[in-house]
Order: structure tokens, then sequence, then C-alpha cells
């Protein structure tokens, strides 16, 4: 993994704060409120240009420091970032699709408590009967329910937490996590696995509509979708849900999109004064009724795929107005080994709308009190009928 980065992360100028998710939290899924969307066991991170390049081979702002941590701090980048270069591998290892862990995303509510945000289905959490929502107390003792989830994500890899943990987890290790449901109090003891992260996921919603839901542009992602679509059944739908998406891989992104577009540009960006295209191949599915789902946890990666379909006319993108992170990074290894990921640029969509700190404004608003996947399908209705 290496190149460019679109994901979204909490700002962090120490070394070895930690690695949350992936799960796709394993991207974020709430930057503003500290909650993270991504698998707080694993660890992900944004994405990697068209072609990928090695760290050597990256352009990188002329600033100097051996540390990534002084560097970051010094570069007043909101979206900047400091990894150990044990936090790094762990990174790498999530956008590759594999970490070590016991199947779970925590995020903090908007209530301020540690929850479940989601569980990975036959992980270690899931056959221990762990759920969405559930609140998590402790860590192999130590009480969480104050910490910041980057110490609670090192904990559950293995880590001791806090700004000089480093994540120690093999498969097999014990991990106990205290928990509450409904007011009921427990403690269970689980063994970490070695999981692969599933960022994209296929229900059926109705014989003539399917939803294909992207939680993270990992590795494998854009192919996953297109083997989805592949497999429709004349005349299927497809809901393209990026709810709660906060990016990943970048070129990853740009494939999705071309998965429904027939070649063009998905989307522009700026690396280091240097204007690049993206551009999807030619071959995709034009044909296929398409809705994109958003909502204000849609972020950077995700905002690309959306403005790009949305741009092309190749959908009709319902929801709420996403979050607008519209910045690329690039990953910088520093002397001592340790990571600086640093802003290098913004991207625009097709039409050249640049979406940073804006976010992207949906053709069909999904209002206070209504279901975004009911109204969805509604739209999606009207484009079959029309087609």
């Amino acid at each position: 993994m290496s190149g460019t980065w679109m994901f979204v992360r909490p700002r962090r100028i120490g070394r070895g704060a930690g690695i949350a998710f992936v799960f796709a939290g394993v991207l974020l899924t709430g930057f503003a409120t500290g909650s993270w969307s991504q698998e707080s066991d694993g660890g992900s991170g944004e994405g990697a240009p068209i072609r990928p390049r090695t760290l050597a081979d990256a352009p990188t702002p002329p600033v100097g420091g051996s540390d990534a941590g002084e560097l970051v701090s010094r570069s007043g980048d909101r979206w900047s970032a400091a990894y150990s270069a044990r936090e790094y591998e762990g990174l790498r290892q999530a956008l590759d699709g594999e970490y070590v862990g016991v199947g779970i995303a925590v995020r903090r509510s908007a209530q301020g408590v540690l929850e479940v945000a989601r569980v990975t289905e036959g992980s270690p959490a899931d056959r221990a009967g762990i759920r969405r929502g559930d609140l998590l107390r402790t860590v192999d003792g130590e009480a969480v329910a104050a910490s910041p989830v980057t110490e609670v994500v090192a904990l559950l890899r293995g880590g001791h937490g806090g700004a000089d943990s480093e994540p120690q987890a093999v498969p097999g290790s014990e991990v106990e996590l205290g928990l509450s449901r409904d007011g009921r109090r427990w403690e269970h003891e689980l063994r970490r696995a070695e999981l692969r992260t599933v960022s994209v996921s296929v229900r059926e919603m109705a014989p003539d509509c399917v939803r294909i839901t992207v939680e993270a542009f990992t590795k494998g992602t854009a192919e996953d979708v297109r083997e989805a679509v592949r497999a429709l059944p004349a005349g299927t739908g497809v809901l393209l849900d990026l709810r709660g998406n906060a990016g990943g891989l970048l070129h990853e992104a740009a494939d999705t999109a071309g998965v429904f577009l027939d070649g063009g540009v998905v989307g522009t960006y700026d690396e280091g004064g240097t204007q690049r295209a993206l551009r999807a191949e030619r071959g995709g599915d034009t044909r296929t009724s398409l809705v994109v789902l958003v909502d204000g946890g849609s972020m950077s990666a995700a905002e690309l795929v959306a403005g790009a379909l949305q741009d092309r006319g190749r959908a009709l993108v319902v929801g709420t107005r996403t979050f607008g992170k519209g910045t690329v990074q690039m990953p910088r290894e520093q002397p001592d080994g340790s990571v600086a990921e640093l802003t290098v640029g913004h991207y625009t969509t097709p039409t050249g709308r640049e979406l940073d700190g804006v976010g992207l404004a949906p053709d069909v608003t999904v209002r206070e009190g209504e279901r975004a996947t009911a109204k969805a399908r509604t739209v999606l209705s009207g484009l079959s009928g029309a087609g």
C-alpha cells in the first residue's frame, strides 16, 4: 500500500496514537465527533493513485524533520497523521484486506459512550454473541469508557494503549472484553484470529432491486462490486450504498466508479502542483439502473465515486449532504521508520466541482423521519420504469 490516500481520520500529531479499523471505520464514520467507522481492531487508510508507487517514488512537500510526529505537528495540516513503523504496517495490512483481531468496530456515540458499531460475521466476537450497540466497558480489565478510540484500538490489537503502544496481537492471543447491554454487565474472553475485511456486501431488496454496500475502498473492492453487478439478473436495479463510507484507496474508488462507466474521467486531483486525471476503463455497465445512497458519513473517496456518477449522469444520488473532505494525502517515510501522512492536493469531480468543506448535495434529499433506503428504492423504481 503506497501512494495517495483518501481516508478521513482524526488528526494525530504524536507517534503511536494507534490505528482504527478497518472494518471500514476502519475508516471513520464521523471524524468530527471522534467516531470511527473502521474496525477498531484492524487498521485502514486512504488510498493510492491509479498507478501505485513506492514511498520513495512519491513526491512530498519539502519539509525537514526525521520524526513523523514532529513533521505533522509543524505542518498545521488538519488531515495529517503520524504513524510508527508498526502502526503503518498494521494500516497496510488492513487496506490489503487482512488484520488480526476479534472482529468488532467501535465508535464514540453522540451520547459519549463507547459502543460496538459493527461486528464482522463469523468473527470471534460474532460467535460470542456480541452485537452492534453493546457498550464496551473494559479491555483486559482496563476501563476504556473514557479512553480515546485510538487507545482502545491499540488494546484490542494487543498493545498497551497510550502514546507508545505498539500492536502486538497474534492469532490465538486472548483478550477479555467487559460489555453491557440493557443494564446487564458481563465479561467475555475471546481469542484473536486472522480476519479478512469484508468491504462489500450484497443484499436482495426485491426481485428487481439489489443493494450493494461498500464499507470502505480496500484492496479488491472494485472487483467485488464488478462481480456483484455481473451476477445480477437482467432488469435488476442497483442501490450503491456509500453511507458511512469514509474513503479508502483512491485507485479502488476510481475503479469502483468505473464499474458503471464506459471509460472517461472519474475525477482529477493535484499532486504537488501537477494535475492528474483519474479515468475509468472502457466496458463498464452503463445499462443497469443505479441510485447512490450517501449521508454525512460519506467522505473522501466515497464522495469522489458519488460525484463522478452524478456528474456523468450515470446515477441519481439520494440521501443527505456528504461530509466534504476533498483532499488527498501522501505518506512520507521518515529516517527513523515512522511515517507522516500530509496533504498534497485537492480533488475535483468530472465537472470540476471541489467538495472540500462543502460536501456533495444529493439529487434527492432524505428528510428527517424518512427512511433513506425506502426513498432510494422509490427513485430506483422510477429510473427502471423510465428505462
